[in-house]
């Protein structure tokens, strides 16, 4: 199985990334690479997160990394990375639809 990051997923880690740098560019790039690296469990264990519960769709799952949410479809080979955000927002549906 591999992992497959939308453009959406990877402008959402540019902005982080670009956020924390405001405080310290090395803090922003550890961080980044922390939160990537946490994405990559998902290949040996897809299930791993749970089922996202603004729209209870099986197949749309989030990892939980410190205060942000990875979200992630399973396919039959990949898991795809839909988005990345702060935790204490809401999925929106347009986001699950790429």
């Amino acid at each position: 199985m591999k992992i497959i990051w939308t453009q959406e997923a990877l402008e959402q880690l540019i902005e982080i990334e670009d956020y924390i740098s405001k405080d310290s560019g090395d803090r922003a790039e550890r961080f980044v690479n922390q939160l990537i690296e946490h994405a990559e469990l998902l290949p040996e264990n897809p299930r791993l997160g749970r089922t996202v519960p603004e729209i209870a769709n099986p197949t749309i799952r989030e990892l939980i990394f410190k205060k942000y949410r990875i979200v992630y479809r399973l396919n039959e080979d990949s898991v795809e990375i839909l988005t990345v955000f702060e935790g204490h927002m809401l999925l929106r549906i347009d986001e699950t639809k790429v």
